[in-house]
């Protein structure tokens, strides 16, 4: 097990290079299985939920070679519909596998899908329209097995704006017989970096990035060469670390639009904020002011995935600050790592009220989850003294070389065995 060293204090100056999106990448892997032509994936973060993914597609059968940040998936062998329940308790995004492999075989056995522990998050919603789509679903023992005869288009109301369901929706249909529509789908970058995939491989989707998806069933896809988007939420927990140290960043590759929201609560809180076409600078001096509040929602409102760190800035501005968590019931868990570097934080059930203190100071830190992970590492960086973080294998599911980017930036911080 490694953890890292951080000695706060020092301000962050330089360009950081943002990594494609780890919420991308991985449902094109799995969309990658429903051709029998070579698929590449280009620029791959180095981040633990890829070789997952990587081990899950190698289990059914697929030829998966990584060239430099390149990869290529080749699953013209794959023969199996069946991924065992280590991998996917390791890794949610899993559940993606479902659509993929029941275009592909009309068959999916897995496991409840695993990742970090901030909720429930039932998959009920992918399972209810994987039904309208033709399929008989059985769960005992742990496991979900998914059969049908062939896939039929439907229409498909979400009664939540799910990011899962809405790309298993458009993996299982889009092949599907005749076409599908789907209403109450979520809205993220990604749900429409999953079309534009698709697309070049010779799908024929429309309407991603609203809430009505429309996708007519093609006979058969092709392989392709593509470059995800950029990682919003790397870019987001960079910004963020600037604004707790103070010092001036630029993040070079993540349009604006795509953390608008996120951009007008940093000018909130007190920093300059430079857009220009795909670099975002923020400069950061003196103490912040806390954000009056902050509610988690689907996009484009404000990330569910940056609200762990947004908690770590407010945690020494200036003033008070309400964050609503509306997406994942147990997503304060972090919070008591906090509190041992002086945080002056209540939770009260999904509500988070922060009382800024003028500075944090080092302490021991476990990181729980991926984005918890992030925020304990921001408010070391910005704390007075030494902090250890322990367990870093939740911040490399998501996270590339985060300690190489922070060094870059002037960051004291190192990556130690235990």
């Amino acid at each position: 097990m490694d953890k890292y060293m951080i000695d706060g204090g020092r301000r962050l100056y330089g360009t950081v290079k943002i990594q494609s999106a780890k919420n991308s990448v991985l449902p094109l892997f799995a969309a990658s299985i429903l051709t029998d032509k070579p698929v590449t994936i280009r620029e791959t973060p180095a981040i633990t939920d890829a070789l997952c993914m990587a081990q899950i597609l190698r289990e059914l059968g697929a030829e998966v070679r990584f060239h430099g940040n390149d990869v290529t998936i080749d699953s013209s062998n794959a023969c199996s519909h069946e991924i065992s329940s280590a991998l996917t308790k390791e890794l949610r995004s899993s559940v993606f596998m479902l659509g993929s492999l029941l275009t592909r075989f009309r068959r999916a056995l897995i496991a409840y899908p695993g990742g970090c522990d901030i909720g429930l998050r039932p998959i009920d919603l992918h399972l209810n329209a994987l039904k309208h789509l033709g399929v008989d679903i059985t769960e005992r023992d742990g496991y979900i097995l998914c059969k049908c005869d062939r896939l039929r288009g439907a229409e498909i109301l979400l009664d939540f704006p799910s990011v899962g369901a809405t790309e298993n929706i458009m993996l299982a249909a889009v092949m599907a017989e005749g076409r599908t529509v789907l209403q109450g789908a979520a809205k993220e970058p990604e749900i429409v970096d999953l079309q534009n995939f698709l697309n070049a491989m010779g799908a024929k989707i429309a309407g991603a990035g609203s809430d009505v998806i429309e996708i007519e069933g093609v006979k058969k896809l092709n392989g392709v060469s593509y470059k995800p988007v950029k990682d919003r939420i790397e870019a987001g927990t960079f910004l963020l670390a600037c604004a707790a140290c103070g010092g001036e960043m630029e993040v070079v590759g993540v349009k604006a639009d795509n953390i608008g929201l996120l951009l007008h609560k940093l000018r909130e809180n007190g920093c300059k904020i430079h857009i220009k076409n795909d670099k975002i600078r923020i400069t950061s001096n003196g103490r912040l002011k806390c954000n009056r509040r902050i509610e988690t929602m689907p996009f484009p409102g404000f990330p569910t995935d940056l609200q762990a760190q947004t908690t770590a800035l407010n945690a020494s501005c200036e003033g008070g600050a309400l964050i609503v968590e509306n997406l994942f019931e147990t997503r304060f868990k972090y919070v008591p790592e906090l509190q041992k570097m002086g945080a002056d934080i209540e939770v009260k059930g999904r509500n988070a009220f922060v009382r800024g203190v003028p500075k944090l100071h080092g302490a021991s830190l476990v990181a729980g989850d991926l984005r918890g992970g992030a925020a304990l590492v921001i408010a070391a960086l910005g704390a007075e003294g030494v902090s250890e973080v322990l367990d870093l294998s939740h911040i490399d599911r998501g996270y590339s070389d985060l300690q190489g980017k922070l060094k870059n930036l002037g960051a004291e911080i190192k990556r130690v065995r235990v």
